[in-house]
């Protein structure tokens, strides 16, 4: 398939170009500065770089204190892929997601989402209201990660894999007519993928999509 990653070149969209590439999709990578330059607020812009492509995946994340860069971001991005035709999947934020058995968002529950990370994680779920918003001419799915997202090689190696490895395997909630779905938990009480993981679940969609207009939670 014809792939396009806007913001290819950072920690998660890199892991996910890698998986791409590697399952031999056609990929371009897309940013502000490298590679393919894309202004993702530019709703013409990306209308253009979108252009005879079948998926456009978002990894873009705004700069702390630009958290409001979100929505001028999120709307370029759902109004031109919607022009030209492409499927849009965006990699977002854990915060929209419920907290089992509680009634709350994980962005209103310090456990998963702590005070010194509220502002950036806030943005994860303005994103998804934009989404949400579009019109049916949309073709988005959000994919939001477990709470603790980070590189292979943040978290401690177990037994069945070596250390920076994922361990190849994740799970998922689906947001069933139109809800939210809950936080992916592990028994352990860890919420947690690594972004190598979450690169799997993302091609896994882009090959056998399972969402429409929803949001996909992954977990380990």
């Amino acid at each position: 398939m014809r792939i396009l990653i806007i913001g290819g070149t950072g920690a998660a969209g890199s892991r996910i170009a890698a998986e791409a590439q590697w399952r031999g999709h056609a990929i371009t990578i897309a940013s502000r500065t490298t590679g393919m330059r894309v202004d993702a607020s530019d709703t013409e812009a990306v209308a253009a770089a979108a252009a005879r492509m079948d998926v456009v995946i978002a990894a873009t994340r705004p700069a702390l204190g630009r958290e409001a860069d979100v929505v001028a971001v999120t709307a370029g991005l759902t109004t031109g892929t919607a022009r030209a035709g492409a499927r849009l999947l965006v990699v977002g934020g854990a915060s929209p997601l419920r907290v089992p058995g509680t009634g709350r968002t994980a962005l209103e529950d310090p456990r998963w989402v702590p005070p010194t990370i509220r502002s950036i994680a806030a943005a994860s779920t303005r994103q998804l209201e934009i989404l949400q918003a579009a019109g049916r001419e949309s073709a988005w799915t959000y994919l939001a990660p477990a709470a603790d997202f980070a590189p292979a090689a943040d978290f401690p190696a177990g037994a069945d894999r070596a250390p920076g490895l994922g361990q190849g395997s994740y799970r998922l909630h689906l947001g069933r007519d139109g809800s939210v779905p809950d936080l992916v938990i592990a028994a352990d009480g860890t919420s947690r993928i690594s972004m190598e993981d979450f690169a799997l679940a993302v091609l896994d969609e882009v090959e056998g999509p399972r969402m429409l207009r929803g949001v996909i939670a992954v977990g380990a």
